[in-house]
C-alpha cells in the first residue's frame, strides 16, 4: 500500500480505536455521579469498570484469532456494531445491574477493536515503518484520554450522564463508513477451523477467575467454600483450555507454540504486570480528584491532561526515532523506569497534596507509558509470521487487559476497604468530639457519598479517607511495575524488519 492509501485506511482505524478508548475515558469522571444517582456502592463503581474489562479480556484473543481466519474489515465493523448496541443500552440504564450488563456488551465490542486495529495496521505496514505511524496512534490515544474526561465532565454537569454513552455511537458509525470506503486488504483463502471448545473454555475460565478476584473480600470471604469453588473452577477451565489448544484444536485461539518465542513470552509477562500497575491504579485517580480534592467532573478531566501530555510526547518521539534506527529496547526499558518513578511518586499523594504536584507525578507516569505500551506490541509483531499476526498481537493485548482487570478489581477492593476503615474511624472520632454534626445523618461508609450534602467536618473525614486510600493503592501497584521492568530487561533486541513478512516466509 502507498503512504496515502495507508493514511486513508488508518483514518478509519484510528476512529475505531478512538471510540474504544473513549468508552472508558468519557465515563471515568461521570462514574461518581452515575453511581450516586443509581444508588450504587463502591463495589458497584468497581464493577462498572471491571465488567467492560472482563468482557474485553475474555474475547480479545478470540477476535485476534478470527482476524487470522476471516475478512478483517468485516470483523472491525462487527465490533463497532456490538459496541454501539452496548452504548445504547447503557445510556438508557435505570439501575446498576442493567448498566453493568450493558458495559459487558460494550466490552465485547471494545475487545474486538482493541485486538483488530493493531492487527490490521500490522498487516498494512512493516515493523520498521510502523514507528512512523505510532505518532498517529499516540495522538489518538491522547485525544481520547484528554477529551473523554473533559467531554464526560461537561455532559454530566449539563445535559446528563446518559450522554456519556450516547456520544460514542455517532463516532462508531462514522468509523464504520470510513472503513467501508477506505480499507482494502487482500483476503487470504484458507481452510477455516473455528476452535469453539477452546473459545468456550478460555472465556469461562478467565471470566470465573475475574469474578473471583472482583468479589473476593467483598461479597464473600477469601477463605470460604465459595471462594475455593470459584478458584478451582477457573483453574480447571483454563487447564482444559490449554489442553485443547495444544492437543485438539486445528486452529487454536492462542497457539501455544508462539510461547517458544522468548520475546513474546517476556512481553506477555510484562504486559500482565503493566496492566495491573497501570489500569489498577490510574482508573481511580478521577475518584480521588472528585472525592479527596472536591473537584467537579470537568476539573477532574482537566487533570488528566498532565498524564496524557507526557504519553503523547514520548510515543511520538520514540516512534520516530525507532523508525530511523530500528532499535526499540532502550525505549521500553527507559519507559518502564519512568513508570516506576511515576507510580512511586503517586504513592505519596493524599488529600493535602497540591494539584500541581500530583500533575507532575502523572506527567512522569505518562512519559513512561507512552514509550512502553505501543513499542512492546511492536517488538512482538517484529518476531512473528504474518499468518500468526492476529493471534500474537491479541496475546499481548489479552494479557495486558487481564492484568488490568485483576488490578482494577483487586486494587478497587483495597481502596474500598481502606476508605471504609478510615471513614469509620474518622466518624467515630468525630462522634466523640463533635456529636452535633452527625445528628440525623445516615450513610454507608462503603458507598460513594455526595460530599456536597455533608457538613464540613464530615466531608473532611471522607476526603482524608479517599486521599490516603488512593496513595496506598499506588504503593500496592509499585512491585508489579518493578516486575515488568525485570521482564523487559530480559528481552533480546532484534532490529525491526523492513517487510511485512519475515524473511523465512518470502523463501
Amino acid at each position: 500500500m502507498t503512504h496515502r492509501e495507508v493514511l486513508e485506511a488508518l483514518s478509519g482505524l484510528l476512529l475505531a480505536m478512538f471510540v474504544a478508548m473513549l468508552s472508558s475515558t468519557i465515563v471515568s469522571n461521570a462514574l461518581p455521579t452515575i453511581v450516586t444517582e443509581l444508588e450504587g456502592s463502591q463495589t458497584g463503581y468497581t464493577w462498572v469498570v471491571v465488567a467492560t474489562m472482563l468482557a474485553m479480556t475474555a474475547t480479545t484473543p478470540i477476535w485476534g484469532k478470527l482476524a487470522d481466519l476471516f475478512d478483517k474489515k468485516i470483523l472491525v465493523q462487527s465490533a463497532l456494531v456490538i459496541f454501539s448496541v452496548g452504548s445504547l443500552i447503557a445510556g438508557f440504564a435505570q439501575s446498576m445491574d442493567v448498566l453493568i450488563g450493558a458495559r459487558v456488551v460494550q466490552g465485547l465490542g471494545v475487545g474486538g477493536l482493541t485486538a483488530l486495529v493493531q492487527v490490521v495496521i500490522a498487516t498494512m505496514v512493516s515493523p520498521r515503518e510502523r514507528g512512523r505511524y505510532s505518532g498517529y496512534i499516540g495522538a489518538t490515544f491522547a485525544l481520547a484520554t484528554v477529551s473523554g474526561p473533559l467531554v464526560g465532565g461537561v455532559l454530566v454537569d449539563t445535559i446528563g450522564w446518559e450522554w456519556c454513552f450516547f456520544a460514542g455511537i455517532p463516532v462508531a458509525a462514522l468509523a464504520f463508513v470510513v472503513l467501508q470506503r477506505t480499507l482494502r486488504l487482500p483476503v487470504v483463502k484458507r481452510e477455516v477451523h473455528i476452535d469453539y471448545l477452546g473459545a468456550f473454555l478460555l472465556m469461562g475460565g478467565v471470566s470465573t477467575f475475574l469474578v473471583w478476584v472482583s468479589l473476593g473480600g467483598q461479597q464473600f470471604d477469601w477463605v470460604s467454600g465459595l471462594s475455593a469453588a470459584l478458584l478451582v473452577v477457573a483453574l480447571v477451565l483454563v487447564a482444559a483450555a490449554v489442553r485443547v489448544e495444544i492437543s485438539v484444536a486445528k486452529e487454536p485461539i492462542i497457539p501455544m507454540r508462539l510461547f517458544r518465542d522468548r520475546t513474546l513470552t517476556l512481553a506477555t509477562v510484562a504486559s500482565v504486570l503493566i496492566g495491573v500497575a497501570m489500569f489498577g491504579s490510574t482508573v481511580y485517580l478521577s475518584l480521588y480528584f472528585q472525592r479527596a480534592k472536591d473537584l467537579s467532573p470537568t476539573e477532574a478531566g482537566l487533570m488528566s491532561i498532565c498524564m496524557v501530555g507526557g504519553l503523547l510526547v514520548s510515543s511520538i518521539v520514540s516512534g520516530n526515532i525507532i523508525t530511523r534506527t530500528g532499535l526499540w529496547k532502550r525505549w521500553i526499558v527507559g519507559g518502564m523506569v519512568a513508570v516506576i518513578a511515576g507510580i512511586a511518586l503517586l504513592a505519596t499523594i493524599d488529600a493535602t497534596t497540591p494539584l500541581w504536584q500530583t500533575g507532575v507525578f502523572m506527567a512522569v507516569l505518562g512519559l513512561g507509558l507512552g514509550a512502553t505500551m505501543q513499542n512492546l506490541v511492536l517488538a512482538v509483531q517484529n518476531t512473528v509470521a504474518l499468518a500468526d499476526m492476529g493471534a500474537a498481537s491479541s496475546v499481548v493485548a489479552f494479557f495486558r487487559a487481564l492484568g488490568g482487570s485483576v488490578g482494577i478489581a483487586a486494587l478497587g477492593s483495597v481502596l474500598a476497604h481502606q476508605v471504609a476503615d478510615a471513614a469509620k474511624a474518622g466518624l467515630e472520632a468525630l462522634a466523640r468530639t463533635q456529636p452535633e454534626v452527625l445528628k440525623g445523618l445516615t450513610f454507608d461508609t462503603g458507598g460513594i457519598p455526595d460530599l456536597a450534602a455533608l457538613p464540613a467536618p464530615v466531608r473532611a473525614v471522607f476526603e482524608s479517607a479517599f486521599g490516603d486510600a488512593t496513595g496506598h493503592i499506588f504503593l500496592v501497584a509499585l512491585p508489579f511495575a518493578v516486575g515488568a521492568l525485570v521482564a523487559v530487561l530480559l528481552i533480546k533486541e532484534v532490529p525491526l524488519r523492513t517487510t511485512v513478512h519475515r524473511e523465512d516466509e518470502l523463501v
